[in-house]
């Protein structure tokens, strides 16, 4: 509370003396998002059960939700368009005991609201020099913040008039001097908000664009939609569309039971989306009242924005004229988000999986085929361990040659035994090959790695780097001599996830002619060969596929245990791979800091890995991820597969030098 009375009084201090306190609560405002919510604020959306034409009785329910929001923790709550009367109230609209009892329910609504600060937007009706206005009243504290006009009234000409001339007033309205106008930017200095209606967000130029062009973050759309067949998917997507076009969280809120269905039905609907993702929405047709909320992401959008060079230079373009009105921030509703991430954001949790893996081996192989035709090379060199990685990438090649119909026998599999190789491993991959029909070889690097110990005078007993490093670099050598002899090109094998880790030999497993997987992080990977399996193959080459699949990540360039099981495992050494996905994705897609990451990594999995685990394993990706950029620097050529790519050419540039002190020192700062 502490740190809330002292923003208070800051705030107090800004409004009186704006030019000197400007920079300083700027950077205060900064720490205090960064302290509390990590940049998140709650937004939600009420469909309140109304009684046309009453507004007494509406404005009771307004309350009753308005403290249902404020228990829930919700900073901006929408109400829909016209709540206090009802939006079917036909001609009574110009009767003026309805605009009367109008007035005196928002002032009850004030007077309701006083004691806290959370912020309620709701429709009415207004009267304002003799014309009808259909309007939304942003309220806080007991105050009209101010009264945001509909321009577009297509729908209702003859009651409502647009507001589009009204800019730069104020009004009389609730026994308040309220500022009224079209382009009105509510500015808390944590994030900034605007309002427009359903009937604008159709347009082809809705109000919000420029709004959000003018920084609004979030947009609030109150809405009187009738159902209709299709009217759903329709709204749905305008809302999904315009959240992604503008970088904004975009709260949808359209009235429900209770309106007349004289002529139409209106059915409960609201959505609340970011970025073009819904994240929640609203039972359509329940018969009750409803409020939905979720958490958006205030960083993340400004990340968006800074990534869009098309919205900068949209911005230089603005001609409308914005009005900006201060707001006091709304005290932060915890650390505890009703939002929730996905451990594995590299994959998708719907039923778009089977169409996304079928879109990236895709993707995949038409890079491979593109860089074959431009070589005029009919042949590729491929190392086959029994892994993940080069199990996927024999895939793209099997997809890539019978895509050009060349002859399977082009693709030259090579395994390559080593001092760690294991029965498992070995056996799969000499059935995959044989079952897919490529070119079989076999050479073991035993004698030439012994030979190499000794020409540099390694003890072949100290399995150290050297040790393993070796035996990367001669089968990387024997794959690029072939190639030569065959006039072929090497595939790599090394995935998104070893990139960013570093997770492989400078000049070993880390170099390749192309690398059909450089795009695809390692939890993807193994989708991927598993939708192959079932949705390619049957029979041997299913069962193989799914024991790979199965099969712990190795380099497996230690030897086995006594047994013959593998000895050395990849996630013990590195870390988790979901972990480090997950981290990857945030940090590179996201740029969050992380000291965020660390807190949504504690939530999300919260019951598999306890928060002392999360912080080791994000302090050495956070090592890894700038130790070994220069990796990344003279990586080869790969396709692009998502969102999140590691090319020095076109996606991540980065000097081999930079110094990860300050990411570390944030996720180590003391709270």
């Amino acid at each position: 509370m502490r740190k809330i009375h002292l923003f208070s009084i800051l705030f107090s201090l800004k409004r009186n003396f704006p030019h000197f306190f400007s920079v300083h609560l700027q950077y205060y405002s900064l720490n205090y998002t960064t302290m509390t919510d990590y940049g998140f604020v709650r937004v939600g959306a009420a469909i309140p059960t109304v009684s046309v034409a009453n507004p007494a009785y509406n404005v009771e329910q307004l309350c009753k939700m308005a403290d249902e929001a404020y228990q829930s923790g919700i900073a901006i709550t929408v109400f829909p368009e016209l709540c206090v009367t009802g939006c079917t109230c036909g001609d009574l609209f110009l009767q003026s005991t309805l605009l009367r009892e109008t007035e005196n329910a928002v002032f009850h609504f004030t007077r309701h609201t006083a004691s806290t600060d959370n912020i309620f937007i709701i429709g009415m009706p207004l009267e304002v020099n003799g014309a009808l206005y259909n309007c939304a009243a942003v309220i806080q504290s007991g105050h009209i913040l101010g009264i945001v006009p509909k321009i577009i009234t297509a729908e209702q000409p003859y009651k409502f008039v647009s507001g589009k001339h009204l800019t730069r007033e104020s009004i009389c309205y609730a026994g308040q001097q309220v500022p009224i106008g079209r382009y009105l930017l509510f500015d808390t200095s944590l994030y900034r908000f605007a309002v427009e209606f359903g009937e604008e967000l159709g347009c082809p130029t809705p109000p919000s664009s420029h709004l959000a062009l003018s920084g609004a973050e979030l947009i609030f759309c109150l809405a009187s939609a009738v159902e209709m067949v299709g009217n759903q998917s329709y709204r749905r997507m305008l809302v999904m569309q315009q959240s992604g076009r503008t970088h904004c969280g975009y709260t949808y809120c359209s009235c429900g039971f209770g309106e007349s269905t004289t002529d139409a039905v209106y059915g409960n609907s609201a959505f609340i989306a970011e970025n073009s993702h819904i994240l929640c929405e609203s039972e359509r047709f329940a018969l009750g009242q409803q409020l939905i909320y979720n958490d958006i992401d205030i960083d993340r959008l400004h990340t968006e924005r800074r990534r869009n060079a098309s919205f900068a230079f949209a911005q230089q373009n603005l001609k409308e004229e914005i009005t900006h009105i201060q707001v006091q921030p709304v005290s932060p509703s915890g650390k505890i988000l009703v939002r929730t991430f996905s451990p594995t954001p590299f994959i998708p949790k719907d039923e778009t999986l089977k169409s996304h893996c079928n879109e990236v081996l895709s993707i995949q192989a038409a890079g491979l085929a593109k860089r074959l035709h431009h070589i005029h090379a009919d042949k590729v060199v491929i190392g086959i361990s029994g892994g993940l990685d080069s199990t996927l990438a024999l895939l793209v090649c099997v997809l890539t040659f019978d895509k050009l119909a060349l002859p399977r026998q082009g693709i030259i599999g090579i395994t390559m035994p080593g001092f760690g190789t294991t029965d498992r491993t070995y056996s799969n991959a000499l059935t995959l090959m044989r079952e897919l029909g490529i070119t079989l070889r076999e050479i073991s690097i035993k004698e030439a790695c012994i030979q190499h110990f000794h020409d540099i005078g390694h003890d072949i007993s100290v399995h150290d780097t050297t040790y393993e490093n070796s035996q990367a670099r001669e089968r990387t050598q024997l794959l690029m001599d072939v190639a030569n002899k065959e006039n072929a090109i090497v595939i790599g094998t090394g995935d998104l996830s070893e990139l960013a880790l570093g997770w492989a030999t400078y000049n070993g497993d880390h170099m390749s002619m192309y690398g059909v997987n450089a795009g695809v992080p390692k939890t993807l990977v193994k989708h991927l060969v598993q939708w192959y399996a079932y949705h390619h193959c049957e029979g041997v080459v299913r069962s193989t596929l799914l024991d790979i699949v199965n099969t712990p990540i190795s380099p497996e360039l230690i030897p086995a245990k006594e047994d013959g099981s593998i000895k050395q495992k990849t996630e013990d050494l590195v870390g988790p791979y979901e972990l480090h996905d997950f981290f990857i994705y945030h940090f590179l897609r996201s740029c969050y800091i992380p000291e965020k990451i660390y807190y949504l990594a504690c939530q999300t999995f919260a019951g598999r890995f306890d928060n002392a685990t999360i912080k080791h394993w994000l302090q050495t990706f956070l090592r890894r991820f700038f130790n070994q950029q220069f990796k990344r620097s003279c990586m080869p050529d790969g396709p692009m597969v998502g969102s999140v790519s590691l090319s020095p050419r076109t996606s991540w540039q980065m000097p081999s030098d930079a110094m990860a002190t300050a990411w570390l020192n944030n996720l180590n700062k003391e709270e």
